[in-house]
């Protein structure tokens, strides 16, 4: 009789298990089923024009995305930040890579100013997603050219203006703060967006520009007239300079033979690279958007070199410009990545904006 209902039992607990087992998978195949129908079915990420570093980064990411996530990601790329945040708050744009600096500045508003103006156009719900790597360049001339050193530069014609690129103004107003030198002591040559400077260096209508270490655009140069990068001053003085010039930036060295033009180290001027969001996307895009990048973030690096330090150590970091994405914020908390001295970081940056 024991014999007999033991096996009776056991058939009635696996039966029971199977039918607890098929109604978890279904509830699980439910929910995945249900955040799926929360997602759009792409996205598009803002991006600076084809040939330089930014598209280059936000084409790796959309890769990413769109390989691990429910989700398509795109990029679509522009003359420059300030043509594209405000898209944030139409809700035509979802995503942008973009610098720390601009988005001080887009963040805070007018009142806030660098290098005495704030040319962009104010979007306080800006919010980052996650910091990814820093971006490092310096004053680019000819590599036949006679201009050696950061003295050199002063009287020269040096790319301004950048009307397109707003940013890029910034990175020569910095190059020159940190050589002492202000826009009186070079003869300014008008272009509208950071590719256009190379080109004017190229066909010998500027004698200095700058654009990001490991462009395509700079490979294209190096080419065809041969491109050397100047060294920065990275005397404490120097640092000082740049600093009290642009906060946000700071400087570091890249070794010789790292890139087209470092044909020795040099000191670069360097800030951080964002990807940023806006505060109404939605923070299932968000998730998915952070889990597929940090779960795949060691892929990276082989499509730009620039990815080589875009890591998770990096991601979240109490210097930021702009305050994290609610769902950002969430993420980094599960992965173990935000601490109390973040929280301070997020408070004070949300009662900053203008």
């Amino acid at each position: 009789m024991e014999l007999h209902c033991a096996p009776t039992v056991q058939g009635g607990f696996m039966r029971r298990a199977n039918v607890l087992v098929t109604v978890t998978a279904a509830l699980l195949f439910s929910a995945c089923a249900a955040l799926a129908q929360q997602l759009p079915k792409s996205i598009n990420i803002g991006s600076n024009p084809p040939g330089t570093l930014f598209y280059a980064l936000a084409s790796g990411l959309a890769k990413v995305i769109s390989d691990s996530a429910a989700i398509q990601a795109q990029v679509q790329p522009f003359a420059g930040t300030s043509t594209f945040v405000p898209l944030f708050d139409s809700g035509e744009l979802d995503l942008g890579v973009v610098n720390a600096v601009d988005m001080s500045m887009v963040y805070r508003g007018s009142n806030y100013k660098i290098g005495g103006k704030n040319p962009f156009p104010h979007v306080a719900a800006s919010r980052l997603i996650m910091r990814g790597s820093p971006l490092r360049s310096s004053f680019v001339v000819r590599k036949d050219s006679p201009i050696k050193t950061l003295a050199d530069v002063k009287g020269k014609r040096a790319t301004g203006e950048y009307p397109a690129q707003l940013a890029v103004w910034y990175n020569m107003y910095g190059a020159l703060s940190n050589a002492g030198l202000t826009w009186n002591d070079v003869k300014v040559v008008p272009v509208p967006a950071v590719n256009e400077g190379v080109d004017a260096l190229i066909q010998g209508r500027a004698d200095v520009t700058t654009h990001a270490i490991g462009s395509a655009k700079l490979k294209e140069a190096d080419a065809a007239v041969g491109i050397r990068f100047l060294s920065l001053d990275c005397s404490k003085v120097g640092e000082q300079r740049i600093k009290k010039a642009i906060p946000g930036y700071y400087l570091s060295i890249v070794k010789g033979g790292s890139s087209s033009g470092i044909l020795e180290d040099i000191c670069a001027y360097t800030y951080d690279i964002y990807l940023v969001g806006h505060a109404k996307l939605a923070d299932t895009v968000v998730r998915s958007v952070l889990q597929a990048i940090w779960v795949n973030i060691d892929k990276l690096p082989q499509f730009h070199p620039g990815f080589a330090e875009w890591t998770k150590a990096r991601a979240v970091d109490p210097e930021v410009t702009i305050p994290y994405h609610p769902a950002a914020v969430r993420h980094f908390k599960d992965a173990g990545a935000w601490t109390a001295k973040m929280d301070e970081a997020q408070k004070k940056l949300l009662a900053s904006k203008s």
